[in-house]
């Protein structure tokens, strides 16, 4: 049985209980719906601004700013009184004579920000001046500006983890651009299939991140799935397409993986009847679920879940 879709559902459920004082008491940043907004664990409205971009990354900063992307080329940081502190816009580079679109961005510990720059297939790191202060180039098979890249991030050892979508691979580089890992998806043993909603189904790869057992969590965009796999490509743990009850995998977008080993996912296009968020522990129980269809929509591509408790990965 599905959850019924309302205007703001923010629910645990714990081996199919949960008392309403163990609830997480999240926030939700996100964008959709023509603007970016922050969702109180009441359902509230607590900040919104106007963002008519489509947005693949968003992020709330460690001083109360929201990095966030206003075109398709061009990222500002927001203070919480819609001052705009900080920005970057992208441009083709020497060589690149079609278009560019950002779909990724990290503000970095020392305060540069890392962008992804599909058409010019490279990484920057850039300051607060504007200056590009590190360039990475990027492998793509496939060139498309609009495919090259879904999220991209730094690594603690100065590496980076990059998904390319039309490629359906993630490829880690090191600080010169040279390849030094690769995973590429597959179709787990069902048919490609067309469309954005849960019965689509390709290995257009959309988010990882690195885990600190060295493994990697990877969402799998439209592929339906969350796969951990080693650094031989072994796939350990997995969430697959109708693997938990009531929750259907559409387009798996964000990932943060908790302290205590929860992962919260993002699960876009997948219709008003699946949370566009749920957070699952590793013996996949699902404790937290969150499906707001009067603030956020259909195409909640980019979300941050805000107030986990301890270290965060995403």
């Amino acid at each position: 049985m599905r959850l019924p879709a309302c205007a703001a559902v923010v629910l645990a459920l714990a081996a199919g209980t949960a008392r309403a004082e163990d609830r997480p008491a999240y926030s939700v940043l996100a964008r959709d719906k023509g603007h970016v907004a922050i969702v109180n664990a009441k359902g509230e409205v607590e900040w919104e601004v106007p963002c008519k971009a489509d947005a693949h990354d968003i992020a709330m900063l460690a001083n109360g700013n929201v990095l966030m992307p206003v075109s398709a080329t061009r990222i500002v940081e927001m203070s919480p009184d819609k001052k705009v502190v900080w920005e970057y816009e992208s441009k083709p580079v020497a060589g690149n004579k079609g278009r560019v679109e950002v779909h990724s961005f990290q503000r970095l510990a020392d305060g540069t920000t890392l962008i992804a720059e599909g058409g010019n297939r490279r990484l920057i790191e850039v300051d607060r001046s504007g200056k590009v202060v590190r360039e990475v180039p990027l492998t793509v098979d496939r060139p498309d500006p609009h495919r090259d890249t879904r999220l991209a991030r730094k690594l603690d050892d100065g590496h980076y983890l990059v998904c390319h979508e039309g490629d359906g691979k993630v490829r880690e580089y090191n600080e010169k651009g040279k390849v030094v890992w690769s995973y590429a998806l597959d179709l787990g043993g069902r048919e490609r299939s067309p469309g954005h909603g849960p019965e689509g189904h390709g290995t257009e790869v959309f988010g990882a991140i690195r885990m600190p057992n060295g493994h990697t969590l990877i969402a799998g965009g439209n592929n339906n799935r969350v796969l951990e796999v080693d650094k031989e490509g072994k796939v350990v743990w997995s969430l697959g397409h109708d693997e938990l009850p009531g929750i259907r995998l559409a387009w798996v977008t964000t990932l943060q993986l908790l302290e205590n080993g929860n992962v919260i996912v993002g699960n876009c296009h997948a219709g008003p009847d699946n949370p566009q968020l749920f957070e699952v522990t590793r013996d996949k129980k699902v404790v937290w679920t969150f499906n707001d269809q009067k603030a956020f929509g259909n195409d909640m591509a980019a979300a941050q879940v805000i107030g986990a408790k301890g270290k965060v990965v995403r």
